[in-house]
Order: C-alpha cells, then structure tokens, then sequence
C-alpha cells in the first residue's frame, strides 16, 4: 500500500492526473472504473485542461465502480459530472463510454452491467478484472456504493449488485467488493476533514474498524494508492 499526503483537493487533483496519465501510457487498451464525487470532479477538470491533448483517449475503456438510480441527465448522476468536466471536453470515443443506466430498473441493470462486465474486461478467478478502480470514501467509511450497513453485499456472488442509501434509500448499482479487489490497481480519493476519522480508524485500525466497506480494500496485486489532503490525513 502507498499513501500520498498533499497539502489540499487541488493538489490531489493534479498529482492523481499526473499519475493516471503515466499508467495509461502506451497501454492498448485500459479499462477504468470512475467514482463520483467532489474531489474526481476537480481530477476530470484537470484531466480535461491538462491532459487533454496528451493522452490517447481512444486506448480508455470508462466505467463506473457506482451509480445512482438516476436517469443521466440528472444532477445527482455520476455519469452526467463526468460528461460535463470530462468527456464534453475531449475527444473520446462513444463507444468507449459503458455508463450504468440508471433510469431502468435496478436489478435488471446490475444484471445487464455485471454481463458487460465479463464481456468486455479480462477475468481472473471468474472475476472482471479492471486496470484501475477509483474509488472514494464517505464519512460513514463507504465506498463505492456499498455503506455499513449492507457490507454483506461485499463478497456477494453476483459482480454488481443494488444497494441503498442508509439515510434517504436512494437506490444504487454498486461493483462488488470482489471486482474492486481483483483490479490490477486501486487508487482511493480522500480529501476533507470530514474523512479524518475514518481514516484515523482503519490506516490506524482502531475499533470496529472492519464495519467499514472502506476498510476491506486490500487488492490481490498489492497495488492499493491512497491519495489524500492534509485534512483527511491529519491521523497519519
């Protein structure tokens, strides 16, 4: 595991494109998982601003790790953030865009995604296997879409499953636990002070800490970044 301290979310912003970019390099084909959230906003902006005619976006495969049950032109869609500060801003392929459809029914459409899933990416063990899978993490220690409180669906069988929202039960389409770790890299987008428990409690695994979705990341390959901002970092 590696763990990277920068002085606040724009910093992270930077460092993170810059290290995307290397890792798409002269790669044929790369297949990536998005997060939503402030902080990949910011990365996708300077994605677009700096890196905009430096990287071949034809060789990138973009999916998303998570997703509301939302249609895609709604302002909660994590797919519509990316449009707007990335992809409405370069040159990629629309058939490189595999979008969860978050206006049709959820289960049928963690079905439909888990399928192009195994179609479109190597498998390793049976699993999906991405080359990189972004993730973030809530202040209750989720990640992806899976929240404390229904942490069995981590290891569940079926490679995307539906999850809800602990407080307003907004349905998602969330990868698996077992998708996330099988991934030949995982990068982990932390910024805020609001992050900085959970962060204290699983780098430092303090108490209850394995309840946390957040805390059960530990890739096969090994290659587990962490990118943080001082706030989020401050136990560390």
């Amino acid at each position: 595991m590696e763990v990277n301290i920068y002085k606040n979310k724009t910093a992270v912003a930077k460092q993170f494109s810059s290290y995307f970019a290397n890792l798409v390099k002269e790669k044929a084909a790369f297949h990536v998982a998005l997060s939503g959230g402030s902080t990949p906003k910011l990365i996708f902006d300077v994605l677009a601003s700096e890196y905009g005619n430096q990287i071949d976006w034809s060789q990138i495969h973009f999916y998303w790790g998570d997703e509301r049950c939302v249609p895609p032109t709604d302002e909660q869609s994590n797919y519509k953030m990316t449009v707007d500060h990335l992809f409405s801003k370069i040159n990629v392929p629309k058939e490189n865009i595999h979008r969860v459809l978050g206006e049709n029914d959820p289960k049928g459409e963690a079905m439909r995604y888990a399928n192009l899933l195994e179609i479109n990416l190597d498998r390793l063990d049976t699993i999906p296997q991405f080359d990189l899978v972004l993730l973030g993490m809530g202040d209750d220690g989720h990640t992806a879409s899976i929240f404390p409180h229904n942490i069995h669906l981590w290891n569940s069988k079926d490679h995307c499953v539906v999850a809800a929202h602990p407080d307003s039960g907004q349905q998602r389409v969330s990868i698996n636990g077992k998708v996330i770790n099988i991934a030949k890299e995982v990068a982990f987008l932390v910024t805020g002070s609001g992050k900085a428990e959970k962060v204290d409690e699983i780098h430092n695994k303090k108490g209850d800490y394995k309840k946390y979705p957040a805390a059960l990341v530990n890739p096969e390959s090994g290659n587990l970044v962490w990118f943080m901002d001082e706030d989020a970092a401050v136990s560390i």
